[in-house]
């Protein structure tokens, strides 16, 4: 979600209605990484209590609604596992999107602080499908991770070094999302001594680093990735199969 997202994120907001379109499967020209059958992407179901079968195949809203949102974002942060403890009860049918009405309460629940007209803009930008309904899981993703480039402050750019060339990231799947907001509170936990730990692997001083050695670092601070959910993060951080991935652009998700 620091940050941008779970996930989000996002941290870690931004953009939305307008229609939904559909999007391509994701499909590579180049060889593509060797994944267990627990990693291929669409073939292995995974439970409903944590991957709501959401909004993935559909378009970012384009209104523009990050001033509410970066200043839900502080509650949000220290809430949002109840948030989505509340919303996965209510959305039963496990589509990733509850009544709008259900989302008013929660929101009066956990204290997020709106006006009705802000309500207004974040329930029209969530309301994905056009169906009258609140996409809760890509609502919390934004919030909680921060996967766009933002606008930072010197000590912010300090903190966490931008790469001289911007990433191109790959595809922002759920499976993705839940990955990161799965390890989100324990990269929260030690993230400053986590960066020293990349930096020492790192000994070209290039800012990426091997998978073996990222799971690695992963691994010596207690973070245990499934193979699943390693291929879903280096489909989005090393899209060119490099097989090597910028830990600054990993950890700025989780820094906000």
């Amino acid at each position: 979600m620091p940050s941008s997202t779970p996930s989000a994120t996002s941290s870690a907001t931004s953009t939305k209605p307008a229609t939904c379109a559909m999007q391509e499967p994701h499909v590579s020209s180049q060889p593509e990484r060797p994944k267990t059958s627990s990693s291929l992407l669409g073939q292995k179901s995974i439970p409903a209590s944590s991957r709501p079968q959401t909004t993935t195949t559909c378009s970012a809203p384009i209104l523009n609604c990050e001033t509410i949102e970066n200043k839900m974002r502080k509650n949000i942060q220290h809430s949002w596992r109840g948030i989505l403890k509340v919303c996965q009860e209510k959305d039963v049918s496990t589509l990733g999107e509850i009544l709008v009405s259900d989302f008013l309460d929660i929101a009066e629940k956990f204290n997020l602080d709106l006006s009705e007209g802000e309500i207004n803009q974040i329930t029209k930008k969530y309301d994905l499908k056009k169906n009258g309904r609140f996409a809760y899981y890509d609502f919390l993703q934004s919030s909680v991770l921060l996967l766009k480039p933002q606008e930072s402050s010197l000590l912010q750019r300090v903190i966490i070094q931008k790469p001289q060339k911007p990433m191109s990231p790959g595809p922002q799947t759920t499976s993705f999302f839940s990955a990161m907001l799965r390890i989100q509170p324990q990269i929260l936990c030690c993230w400053r001594p986590m960066k020293r730990t990349f930096k020492s692997y790192d000994k070209s001083h290039t800012g990426l680093l091997h998978i073996a050695d990222f799971r690695q670092v992963l691994h010596e601070y207690s973070i245990d990735l499934t193979e699943e959910e390693l291929f879903n993060i280096l489909e989005y951080y090393d899209k060119t199969l490099s097989s090597k991935i910028s830990y600054n652009d990993f950890l700025r998700a989780f820094i906000q």
